[in-house]
């Protein structure tokens, strides 16, 4: 296992859910920390200058573990199951030039709130519907270039559609494609799965990436989640990806940041060691 920070650029809107902003300034701060790669949190991938990325990158000798497409839905505000075929069109047109750019950085899509929702007065079933569609389509797109997609399951309270591990997990197991799996965050699961550890050991075959932060969101180590729990859980599914941190950056980024590489990195070397 190895273990990434989410940033974004300085011109990301304030939505983007990241610790660091400034790919030139915070890549350097992840590697002095410890970390050994860096999550990318983009609206389209012009957010990034490819070969600036490139030079950033290997001279700190960091990773992209994936793209997170956060700001497709909050700042574009496109998603999966959007009612108007224009809209999902649109999607589909900046999902096909995120793949592009992840063929050389990281090969894997994080798909959080852009899957979608159930709209005010339309069925469960029309919105999955539009998902698998949809998802169907930017999965056959990236398998031509070796690029997965990951399903992140949010809570209840910040979206209506794919809550829980099991219920991403059931959807995902109605699609043909091979090259999409679930990308559980503890935090979320804090909320909506009836055993973290669990949960990760039952669906270890779909658990493809994993967001860490504590059960108020703050780095891990600041709150209660158990995360003996967790590594044990993910040992059990034979997890042996990426993790990344997407915490709140409170007290401030830096301390954050700081403060999740110190309690994570000795527990994902144990890991690593079979310990």
């Amino acid at each position: 296992m190895k273990l990434a920070v989410a940033i974004a650029d300085t011109a990301a809107s304030p939505s983007a859910f990241v610790v660091w902003r400034g790919f030139e300034e915070s890549i350097p701060k992840a590697a002095e920390y410890g970390y050994h790669g860096v999550e990318l949190a983009l609206k389209t991938a012009d957010d990034v200058n490819r070969a600036q990325l490139s030079r950033w990158l290997a001279a700190k000798n960091l990773e992209v573990s994936c793209i997170s497409t956060g700001q497709v839905f909050a700042a574009l505000g496109l998603y999966f199951t959007h009612p108007d075929p224009a809209a999902r069109e649109k999607v589909v047109a900046v999902f096909a030039d995120l793949i592009d750019l992840a063929t050389d950085f990281g090969r894997m899509i994080n798909v959080g709130r852009t899957r979608g929702f159930i709209g005010e007065g339309e069925s469960r079933s029309d919105a999955e519907a539009r998902f698998l569609a949809t998802a169907g389509r930017i999965c056959e797109m990236a398998a031509r270039k070796g690029v997965t997609i990951i399903i992140e399951p949010v809570n209840r309270y910040e979206i209506n559609f794919i809550n829980s591990v099991d219920e991403g997990a059931a959807l995902l197991k109605r699609m043909p494609q091979t090259n999409i799996g679930l990308m559980p965050d503890v935090f979320h699961m804090n909320i909506e799965d009836d055993h973290i550890g669990g949960t990760l050991a039952r669906h270890g075959s779909l658990v493809k990436y994993i967001h860490f932060a504590d059960s108020n969101r703050h780095a891990p180590g600041w709150g209660h989640l158990d995360f003996d729990d967790v590594f044990a859980g993910l040992r059990r599914g034979g997890f042996d990806g990426w993790a990344s941190i997407e915490i709140l950056p409170v007290p401030d980024p830096d301390a954050a940041a700081r403060q999740a590489a110190r309690y994570i990195l000795p527990r994902l070397a144990a890991y690593n060691a079979g310990a």
